[in-house]
């Protein structure tokens, strides 16, 4: 599919520049921790605090160019911090807290890993969150430790804003999920304007209408930091957060904030409308009026037809309209967003002979129901091609390939990693799909990720977790995934072969025993 507008040049062109345009406005964020419990920070106040951790990182040592891990929640320290890397000249690398405090072996084995991988030099984050990173930081050995932000802005003198250039390095970015090899991502300042000038076109209602946005989302990922953080301080419009955890146990403040912020747009993964609509009780929603919602983007895993159906019937009653849903497409490699249902078009659906999704296959009608993401978002080209790089006509499946100016930069310090999916200016996506009435339909990965609640996940990482599981014969276990007509989203397949020790254990003694492993790691 060719997107044929004209490319401008995205206006403003670096982050920094879109925060200071930011700050001559009314507008800001607002952080909610519960239905009565709201604290708000202009984008005035951002630039004045990010200007002072700018200062506080200067004098710490951090110098233009360097790497800074963020490991902070969804509170006013995330954006202060994050513009105060940029305004500092430095490269933020937004990294996800501890929450398990029973797995935090795991946490500082991953979070050593990104670390080392992105170069970090220094980690800023508040008291309690530094009280359990004792381990992560031992293990990463960073040049300049790790920083508490209050520490960092009390008495620094605000520093002068170092003036990004377009292609200078943004944010260094890790997909959801740990890996056992983490890709940070590279992205520049103009990929990153570049995606919220392709983002802008969906979030245009009718004249008069004001932009507003309601987020959950981990802001350490890019459908949080990017979709709703950096689009917000990009163009006009409030922004209401909420931390992803006070989601996961109250599901319903999510709707609930966007019938009182009246909001016009909120974006979540697959498996957030199935959780609303089997965990919302009716009462919850008393009072709600979900009619300002035009825009309610859904992406991040393989989308489930039935899975949008129940919603927007379970929530019409409350002024939700299901053309509202905007299935979508994206991945970190391309800063977010790559194919997006347009605003006012009801989602679109197929069914397919599962049995005829190989590439190069045409797309024969069958049973397996399958979920249109719309056409590219602005400036942004998409290509079906075969294993030899061969473009391929519509209702053929194969690998999508992108081209547009949003693509990361490189897997930063990983020549051979980045030579392997850029090529010719076009990313391969390691996804599989078939272009239907220019609408893109995703039906697989070539890539080995098994996608869970919207967290990616290696299949070697499942393996891992049963090597030494008694009655488990070593190194004969494959992880996968399979996606069944009624379920809510993705789910894990195991294949495990029994060891031959193992002939007194029963089979559901032991798939038990699998399933503990499994969810304990």
């Amino acid at each position: 599919i060719r997107e044929s507008a004209p490319r401008p040049t995205p206006q403003p062109v670096t982050l920094d520049a879109a925060l200071a345009r930011a700050a001559r406005g009314d507008d800001g964020l607002t952080f909610v921790n519960g239905p009565h419990d709201e604290s708000t920070l202009s984008w005035r106040e951002v630039e004045e605090r990010a200007h002072r951790v700018a200062g506080g990182l200067r004098r710490a040592g951090v110098g233009p160019g360097q790497r800074v891990a963020l490991i902070l929640p969804t509170d006013p320290d995330f954006p202060v911090t994050f513009f105060g890397a940029v305004l500092a000249g430095a490269v933020p690398v937004p990294l996800y807290p501890p929450v398990r405090l029973g797995r935090l072996d795991d946490y500082h084995a991953a979070t050593a890993g990104m670390l080392a991988a992105a170069g970090a030099r220094m980690i800023v984050t508040n008291r309690r969150i530094r009280s359990l990173l004792g381990e992560t930081v031992r293990r990463a050995r960073l040049v300049q430790g790790c920083r508490i932000l209050d520490d960092l802005e009390r008495g620094a003198d605000p520093a002068p804003r170092v003036h990004a250039r377009p292609d200078d390095l943004a944010l260094v970015q890790f997909s959801s999920g740990t890996t056992r090899t983490p890709r940070p991502v590279a992205l520049t300042h103009a990929a990153l304007m570049a995606q919220c000038v392709a983002l802008r076109p969906l979030l245009d209602g009718p004249e008069g209408t004001e932009h507003r946005g309601v987020s959950w989302l981990p802001l350490y990922l890019e459908m949080g930091l990017i979709g709703s953080l950096l689009g917000a301080v990009t163009f006009p419009g409030p922004l209401t957060l909420i931390p992803p955890e006070k989601f996961l146990v109250q599901p319903a403040l999510w709707l609930q904030t966007i019938s009182r912020q009246r909001a016009t747009i909120s974006p979540a993964p697959p498996f957030a409308f199935a959780v609303c609509t089997r965990r919302i009780r009716d009462e919850e929603m008393e009072g709600c009026d979900l009619s300002s919602w035009r825009l309610a983007i859904c992406g991040a895993e393989p989308i489930q037809p039935s899975v949008l159906e129940r919603f927007g019937e379970r929530f019409a009653r409350w002024g939700f309209r299901a053309r509202a849903l905007a299935p979508a497409y994206g991945l970190a490699e391309a800063s977010l967003a790559v194919t997006c249902t347009p605003p006012d078009e009801d989602p679109s659906f197929a069914t397919v002979d599962p049995g005829h999704l190989g590439v190069g296959a045409e797309v024969r009608p069958g049973t397996r129901p399958v979920t249109a993401v719309g056409p590219p978002v602005a400036h942004v080209d998409l290509e079906i091609r075969d294993d030899a790089g061969r473009t391929l006509p519509p209702e053929t499946c194969g690998h999508i390939w992108v081209r547009g100016p949003t693509l990361m930069r490189e897997y930063l310090d990983q020549p051979a990693a980045t030579a392997a999916v850029l090529r010719d200016g076009w990313l391969d996506t390691g996804d599989l799909g078939f272009v239907r009435d220019e609408r893109l339909y995703v039906i697989g990965r070539t890539k080995d990720i098994v996608v869970i609640r919207g967290a990616n996940h290696r299949a070697e990482e499942f393996e891992a977790c049963l090597h030494d599981l008694a009655g488990v014969r070593p190194g004969r276990v494959a992880a996968g995934s399979i996606l069944p007509p009624d379920a809510d989203g993705e789910e894990l397949l195991l294949l495990v072969e029994r060891s031959p020790h193992a002939h007194d254990v029963a089979d559901a003694d032991l798939a038990a025993a699998v399933a503990r492993r499994i969810r304990e790691r």
